[in-house]
């Protein structure tokens, strides 16, 4: 669960939510650290490899189908699969550090 300026969102509604899109064959949520809010939505999400599809697109299907401080305010599209365990679970840990470097300036 992410907690963005006093509001609950749980990841698995915004992952069902971006699984709904027809271009969209895996998908992870993730929270990052905001000064302000506490967490904002991030979200990584694997796209078809002939998807054409854009950041801004995406948000405004989701923004159809959840309340707007549930849209991911960061989405990041990768062709190759999303990082798992051997179990194959998603590690989100490892996706939510991606945010925090891109957010990090470099020395």
């Amino acid at each position: 669960m992410i907690i963005r300026g006093g509001e609950n969102v749980y990841c698995v509604e915004v992952e069902n939510a971006l699984f709904t899109h027809p271009e969209v064959t895996d998908a992870a949520v993730v929270g990052i650290p905001d000064r302000i809010l506490g967490e904002e939505v991030g979200a990584v999400i694997q796209v078809r490899s002939q998807a054409t599809l854009s950041e801004e697109a995406l948000r405004h299907y989701l923004s159809e189908r959840l309340a707007a401080f549930k849209v991911p305010c960061r989405i990041e599209m990768l062709r190759e699969p999303l990082p798992r365990n051997a179990n194959g679970k998603i590690l989100k840990a490892e996706l939510k550090l991606r945010f925090i470097a891109a957010d990090t300036p470099s020395r």
